[in-house]
């Protein structure tokens, strides 16, 4: 799981040196984080180092700000033909720990689909998408699906939000020919992986957001972490990548803490964590933030002390007491959901609460059409070899009917997206992104606060 894009300024002396040294595009200055009282210690551990943390001002200035809609009436027609009309399937979470993310990303393919049947399809024919369940690693019903979506000769798969679910797919998608897309894996072990050229994200590899994570609890002031982190390739190896920007930058990490898939106690992970008296806490899980946090906060941790991840920065207002949560902070690959785009997804989704990962998947259907009118064709292998260039090095443009005009009278095109530049390497990952900062609000739920630029 999963993205989320230029002066570096970390601050003054040798802090600031090595923050600097990370690479990181982001803008830092200090002000106060939001936080709140701590609630009343439980049990016999000590209470971690008092919180004396002071975080940068929130500023938002990432992609989709000043986006340029193209006038789907006005998309000259297609050069091109199929007889095969571009069918995608998706495998997004309708249940199981990730099942908050899916929403969000079906509303999202679901509107990149309305706006391309809006300006004449691909390739003549209207886009067709049929949804199925990811569930998570502790069922089969992603490989239920996906045998399900290959018979149904989908040229394109949207998903899944799980690294670990993905990996148990993507040998099935993927042999057989079809593209599978992620608006949400961040593993780097995707990055070298054997995919026969087919596999894509427009989420970026845990190598950025674990790095801004890690720079950032620095810049609010952290000296020392500990850490609580799921077992399994999305949690350790965002752990890792934490660990080294935090302690790149000067930190030291003081406790590490893993638990396993379905473990429902956590008692023993916290308090080891809690005994370590550290002055920040990165919690790396999906779901389980909502027993974990509550014994955090038992122990005298301080919200504001708490840094949460994509896996789980969710509203969490109808699961912990009113402002539990308020001043902690998590962050979630891609730029935040602007207003327009929120109203967007409103009509396919009138009901729709999250965005998390929205933009991302907006970004993989409206890629996986403009490479299949690149190409000509509706195959899979031929949209992969298309999808890099529609990324890069043409004109710009931000959404399938300004691209397909293009694209449709000769022109090579870069196709910048909500999510951010997205700009494919040859492994098909994006190399540079945005990361967003969200702050827990006194209702529980995350609202954006900053956006922080990387490049890969």
């Amino acid at each position: 799981m999963t993205a989320t894009r230029n002066a570096v300024l970390f601050g003054n002396g040798a802090r600031g040196a090595k923050l600097a040294a990370l690479g990181l595009g982001v803008a830092l200055f200090a002000s106060a984080c939001g936080g709140s009282g701590t609630p009343e210690q439980g049990g016999e551990s000590s209470a971690p180092a008092a919180s004396g943390l002071t975080c940068p001002e929130p500023t938002q200035n990432g992609a989709g700000a000043n986006r340029t809609k193209g006038d789907p009436s006005a998309v000259p027609a297609s050069k091109g033909s199929t007889d095969q009309p571009l069918k995608l399937g998706t495998l997004l979470p309708t249940t199981g720990t990730l099942s908050y993310l899916g929403p969000p990303e079906i509303a999202a393919t679901n509107l990149a689909v309305k706006e391309i049947n809006a300006a004449g399809g691909v390739l003549g024919k209207d886009v067709d998408i049929v949804h199925r369940d990811s569930g998570d690693t502790t069922t089969d019903i992603a490989t239920q699906s996906v045998t399900d979506l290959l018979g149904q000769d989908v040229s394109a798969i949207i998903g899944a939000a799980s690294s670990s679910v993905s990996f148990n797919v993507i040998d099935q998608v993927t042999n057989a020919g079809v593209v599978q897309f992620s608006p949400a894996n961040t593993s780097p072990d995707f990055t070298d992986y054997k995919d026969n050229g087919l596999y894509f994200r427009t989420a970026p590899s845990d190598v950025l957001q674990g790095r801004t994570l890690g720079s950032y609890m620095i810049s609010c002031g952290a000296q020392t972490l500990g850490m609580i982190v799921l077992n399994d390739p999305y949690g350790t190896g965002l752990q890792g990548n934490v660990k080294e920007s935090f302690e790149g930058a000067g930190g030291q990490v003081v406790a590490e803490e893993m638990f396993n898939t379905g473990d429902s106690q956590f008692s023993s992970q916290v308090d080891a964590v809690v005994a370590a008296k550290p002055d920040a806490i990165a919690v790396i899980t999906f779901d389980e933030i909502k027993s974990i946090a509550p014994l955090l906060l038992a122990k005298g941790v301080a919200p504001n002390q708490l840094f949460l991840v994509d896996g789980n920065t969710a509203d969490l207002s109808k699961d912990l007491d009113p402002g539990a949560m308020e001043g902690a902070q998590g962050t979630i690959p891609g730029t935040f959901a602007k207003d327009d785009f929120r109203a967007d997804l409103k009509t396919v989704d009138k009901d729709l609460k999250d965005y998390a990962y929205a933009g991302e998947s907006y970004d993989a259907t409206t890629m996986i059409a403009l490479a299949a009118e690149a190409a000509g064709s509706t195959a899979g292998k031929d949209i992969a070899k298309e999808l890099e260039g529609i990324s890069k090095e043409g004109e710009k443009c931000t959404d399938f009917p300004s691209c397909v005009t293009l694209l449709r009278e000769g022109k090579d095109i870069d196709y910048d997206g909500l999510s951010g530049p997205i700009t494919f390497s040859d492994k098909g990952d994006p190399t540079e992104a945005y990361i967003g900062i969200y702050n827990y609000d006194a209702e529980n739920v995350p609202q954006p606060a900053r956006e922080e630029f990387g490049k890969l």
